[in-house]
C-alpha cells in the first residue's frame, strides 16, 4: 500500500485510490461537483483542485489522479485556494441568481461550495446565457439555464441504470444537457439524477414550491413498493408526508431508491379511509367503531375466521392477526393473495440466499419468470454490476427490455427441465453460479424445477476462500412476505385452502389483489388505509394506518430484517393496524396477550426471535432436495411498473406516470 503525506501528515492508502480518495482518509474534505463515489470519473468541473509534488508546479484535479508512493499533497496551500477560487467564479459566470426560487436551496452543493471555497465577489460583466427547458417527464423539472455540466446525470443514465436517455449536446459555451429529441425519461430509477445533481437544474416535479429542507421532520423508513427493503428518509410536514428520499445502505438500496417508492407517497392522502363503514342494504355507510365491532361480535364466527395479510404489511400487524385469531381457535392464515402455493417448509428455498449485494458476484445466472424491472429495479442495477464483471444471463420467459443483455430462452416453465447444452455447461462450470425464481416462475413446479437444478450443479458450495456460496434465490414483489412466511402466512394449499374453508369470517389485512367472489358467503372485514379494491368488497371496513403512520418491522426479499418510524399521524378516525385487532379481541371476548406496542412487539420476538436482530435473518442454506417437472406459459404478474398497490393507484403522480411513459398518452392541455 502507498504511502502518501497530505498536508504534513503522512498516511497509507489503497492500492489504486486517487489522491482525492487518499486526501479524505487523511480526514481532508475536498470540495467536488463532478466527483461520486458511485459513477465513473469525469474531472470535468476541476473543483477538487490540489497541489501535488513531485509533479508539474501547477493545481491538479485530485479526482482523476492516482495516489502513488512518496507523494506530498496539499490541499490549503495559496496555490490551491486560489485555483478553487478561480474555478467558482467560473462556475458562477453563468449561474442564475435563483437561489430564493430555487428548490435546491438549502440543499444545494453550488451554495455551500461557494460559501466556503468562492471569492465572495464576481469580477465577470457580460450577460449570462440562458437554456431552454428540457421536457424530461413527469417526474423531473429542469431548470437548464443553472446546469453546470458535471455530466452526473449522464453518467448515472449510462452506467447506474443502463438507459441512454441524457446526454450534451454542442460544444464548449454552447454545451447543454438533454435527454434524447428531448423526450421524457422513462426508466424506473430516473428520479435518482434530481439527488445526484449538485444544482437546482434538475429538480423533483411533483414536489416543486412545496417545502424548504428546514421545515421538515425527518424520519428513518422503509420501502413497501417492493420486496427489495429500501432504506428511504421520509419527510414531512405536519400530517402530510411530503417527499421519499433514499438513505445510505450499499447492502440494500446502495444509495438508490425506484420512482415508484420516491413518488407514490402523494397517494397517501387521496381515497383515504378515515372512519369506518358497515355494509346495509348493500351500500357501505359511514359508522362509529362501536357500531362496526359491535356488528363483527354478533356473528360470534368461533374459530371459523381467517386471515389474509396485503403486500405492504409490517411483521407486528401480521403478528397482532395470528394472535387474534389463535386465540378464537383458527389457524387460518394467508398472505399470497393471488393465489400461489409454493412449499414453505423451508424458508432458504424461498429466500435470495446470495443476497442483493452479492448477486454482483455471481458469474452465471439464470433468470426463471422474472421481469426484474419491474419487480424490483434495484436488483436490476445490480445485475448490471455482475454483467460488468463478466457474468453471463440466461433469462425464461417473454422477452423484455433488459437494461444488462441477456440471453432468452423460451417462455414457458419446461425450458428449466430442458436446458440447452451452452447454458447447461456455463452455470455447471460457472465458481459462483445464480438462480433467480420470480414470482412467475415459483409456482406450477417452477421453484422445485429451479431447486432441482440448482442441486445437480451444485449451487451451494464452498468456494476457495472458505467462504460458503448459495446462489439459490427466489426473488419476492411483496414487502411483507418473507415477514409472513416468517410468522406462518402460509396454508399448504394456498389462499384456495382458506376459500375451501369457508370462514364466517375474514380478516382482509390491506389484502386488495384477493378475488373477494370466492369469499360471498364470508362477512369480509376490511382493516386497511385506502378505498381500493378491498375496500369495494368489503362488508365492514376497519381504517387502518399506511407504512408512513406506523412503526413496524419488515422483512426484505433476502431475510433481512429491518425497522421503519413513525412519520406521520393516520387521518381522520384511522388507527395504527394492532390497535383495531387489540379493540377487535376485546369485542370477540378474548385474550391476545398484549396491551401496547412495545409488550407486541417483545411477544413477536419471544416467538420468532429473528425478527429482534436488525440484520439477515438466518434460515439456514441446506436446501430442500427439488424435483418434478415444471410446465405452463410464464406471464409477468407486474402489468404495470407504476400501478401495483393501493397507494401507488391512488397517486396522481403515478397515474401520469403510467400514462405518459407506458401507455403513451398526450399530455392532457387545460383547454382539453
Amino acid at each position: 500500500m502507498p504511502k502518501v503525506t497530505v498536508d504534513g501528515v503522512e498516511i497509507e492508502v489503497p492500492q489504486g485510490a486517487t489522491v482525492l480518495q487518499a486526501c479524505e482518509l487523511a480526514g481532508k474534505e475536498i470540495p467536488r461537483f463532478c466527483y461520486h463515489e458511485r459513477l465513473s470519473i469525469a474531472g470535468n468541473c476541476r473543483m477538487c483542485l490540489v497541489e501535488v509534488k513531485p509533479g508539474p508546479p501547477k493545481p491538479q484535479a485530485s479526482c482523476a489522479l492516482p495516489a502513488g508512493e512518496g507523494q506530498e499533497i496539499r490541499t490549503d496551500s495559496e496555490m490551491v485556494k486560489k485555483a478553487r477560487e478561480g474555478v467558482m467564479e467560473f462556475l458562477l459566470i453563468n449561474h442564475p441568481l435563483d437561489c430564493p426560487i430555487c428548490d435546491q436551496g438549502g440543499e444545494c452543493d453550488l451554495q455551500d461550495q461557494s460559501v466556503a471555497y468562492g471569492r465572495g465577489g464576481s469580477r465577470y460583466h457580460e450577460h449570462k446565457r440562458a437554456v431552454t427547458e428540457k421536457n424530461m417527464g413527469p417526474l423531473i423539472k429542469t431548470t437548464m439555464t443553472r446546469c453546470i455540466h458535471c455530466t452526473r446525470c449522464v453518467r448515472f443514465s449510462e452506467e447506474i441504470a443502463g438507459v441512454d436517455e441524457i446526454g450534451a449536446l454542442y460544444r464548449g459555451e454552447s454545451t447543454q444537457i438533454t435527454t434524447y429529441l428531448e423526450q421524457a425519461a422513462k426508466h424506473e430509477m430516473s428520479a435518482n439524477v434530481i439527488d445526484l445533481c449538485p444544482v437546482g437544474a434538475l429538480t423533483s416535479r411533483p414536489y416543486a414550491f412545496e417545502a424548504r429542507p428546514w421545515e421538515l421532520k425527518k424520519t428513518l423508513g422503509i420501502d413497501v413498493s417492493d420486496a427489495v427493503g429500501a432504506n428511504i428518509r421520509i419527510d414531512s410536514r405536519g400530517r402530510e408526508v411530503l417527499r421519499v428520499l433514499p438513505r445510505v445502505n450499499d447492502d440494500v438500496n446502495e444509495e438508490w431508491i425506484s420512482d415508484k417508492a420516491r413518488y407514490m407517497v402523494d397517494g397517501l392522502t387521496k381515497r383515504r379511509l378515515d372512519k369506518p363503514y358497515l355494509r346495509r342494504d348493500g351500500k357501505l355507510v359511514p359508522a362509529t367503531w362501536n357500531e362496526a365491532f359491535a356488528a363483527i361480535a354478533t356473528l360470534n364466527p368461533g374459530n371459523s375466521i381467517a386471515a389474509v395479510a396485503g403486500d405492504m404489511l409490517d411483521c407486528e400487524t401480521m403478528f397482532a392477526a395470528k394472535k387474534l385469531t389463535g386465540a378464537l381457535g383458527s389457524s387460518l392464515l394467508e398472505g399470497r393473495q393471488t393465489g400461489m402455493d409454493y412449499d414453505t417448509s423451508s424458508l432458504a428455498a424461498v429466500n435470495f440466499n446470495t443476497t442483493l449485494a452479492g448477486i454482483e458476484t455471481a458469474d452465471a445466472i439464470l433468470i426463471v419468470g422474472s421481469h426484474v424491472r419491474w419487480e424490483a429495479p434495484l436488483v436490476n442495477a445490480r445485475l448490471r454490476k455482475a454483467v460488468k464483471r463478466g457474468a453471463k444471463i440466461f433469462l425464461i420467459g417473454p422477452e423484455w427490455e433488459t437494461t444488462f443483455g441477456g440471453e432468452f430462452l423460451g417462455e414457458d416453465l419446461s425450458v428449466i427441465g430442458n436446458l440447452p447444452n451452452h447454458v447447461w455447461e456455463t452455470i455447471r462450470d460457472a465458481k459462483r453460479p445464480a438462480i433467480i425464481v420470480g414470482g412467475a416462475g415459483i409456482g406450477r413446479g417452477g421453484l422445485e424445477a429451479a431447486l432441482s437444478v440448482g442441486e445437480q450443479i451444485g449451487i451451494v458450495r464452498e468456494l476457495e476462500d472458505g467462504t460458503r456460496w448459495n446462489g439459490f434465490n427466489v426473488l419476492h414483489m411483496a414487502a411483507a412476505r418473507m415477514g409472513g412466511l416468517m410468522l406462518g402466512f402460509a396454508q399448504k394449499g394456498g389462499i384456495a385452502d382458506i376459500v375451501a374453508a369457508k370462514p364466517k369470517v375474514l380478516l382482509s389485512l390491506g389484502a386488495d389483489e384477493v378475488d373477494y367472489t370466492k369469499f360471498a358467503d364470508s362477512m369480509i372485514v376490511y382493516v386497511g388505509h385506502h378505498g381500493d379494491k378491498g375496500a369495494h368488497a368489503a362488508d365492514v371496513i376497519l381504517p387502518a394506518a399506511a407504512y408512513t403512520e406506523k412503526a413496524g418491522t419488515y422483512v426484505n426479499t433476502e431475510g433481512r430484517v429491518q425497522w421503519a418510524d413513525k412519520a406521520v399521524f393516520a387521518p381522520g378516525d384511522a388507527r395504527e393496524d394492532w390497535t383495531i385487532l387489540r379493540a377487535l379481541a376485546d369485542a370477540f371476548g378474548v385474550s391476545v396477550g398484549f396491551d401496547s406496542f412495545e409488550e407486541l412487539r417483545a411477544a413477536m420476538i419471544s416467538e420468532v426471535p429473528a425478527l429482534g436482530i436488525e440484520g439477515l435473518a438466518d434460515y439456514g442454506s441446506d436446501l430442500p432436495a427439488g424435483g418434478g417437472s415444471a410446465s405452463g406459459p410464464i406471464a409477468y404478474p407486474v402489468k404495470d411498473f407504476y400501478m401495483t398497490n393501493p397507494i401507488a393507484r391512488a397517486s396522481a403522480t403515478m397515474q401520469q406516470c403510467s400514462a405518459e411513459l407506458l401507455h403513451g398518452e398526450e399530455i392532457a392541455e387545460a383547454a382539453e
